[in-house]
């Protein structure tokens, strides 16, 4: 299975954004990107890519004993950014971004521990994707919208494993649909 470590923002904070990016995609330079859908915002810890079944129960055993380690910490999503001039549009985070980093490094090591092929490490930039594009696209107008939101400040309190499962209808446009397969506390907390 197609897994990834991620912190899932509350609904209301979801919404937020979501208002805001109503209005993102009335821009011209919107025509050119295929935009998330709002089920499957999240701000990504880990990718683990394809893995085999039987490595899921460690994986997931790491994931909780990272996750005990690291204290609830609060965040909020704010501005924007982009990765390879338009081709992912992303909101930004503020909040405790150290520890945000700290838990995003606990979860890559859990999946090398548990024998996850992690390719090379990147240094952990808080995003959560709004928009794709194939090819380049001047975002510059996003940007600049983006750059004024700011959502409420939630309290992280758990660690998601969640499960991509990537279209196969071929339909343009379709959006993986991402299920969560488990969750833990962060700080010990029920």
């Amino acid at each position: 299975m197609r897994l990834f470590a991620a912190v899932l923002p509350p609904q209301d904070v979801t919404e937020e954004l979501a208002a805001v990016v109503a209005e993102l995609r009335e821009l011209p330079a919107a025509q050119g990107l295929r935009w998330t859908g709002v089920p499957g915002w999240h701000l990504t810890l880990a990718f683990y890519g394809e893995v085999d079944d039987d490595v899921v129960p460690e994986l997931s055993e790491r994931l909780e004993r990272a996750a005990r380690r690291t204290p609830r910490f609060p965040l909020a999503l704010r501005g924007g950014g982009q990765f390879g001039h338009g081709r992912a549009l992303w909101a930004g985070a503020f909040g405790e971004l150290p520890v945000l980093r700290l838990l995003a490094e606990r979860a890559e090591a859990a999946g090398r521990k548990a024998g996850v092929e992690m390719g090379e490490h990147r240094r952990y930039k808080a995003h959560l994707t709004v928009a794709r594009s194939r090819e380049a696209v001047d975002v510059a107008p996003c940007l600049e919208m983006l750059d004024g939101f700011v959502s409420r400040t939630w309290s992280v309190d758990e660690l998601a494993l969640v499960r991509s499962n990537l279209p196969k209808s071929g339909v343009p446009g379709e959006q993986p649909r991402y299920e969560v397969v488990g969750r833990w506390a962060l700080g010990g907390g029920g």
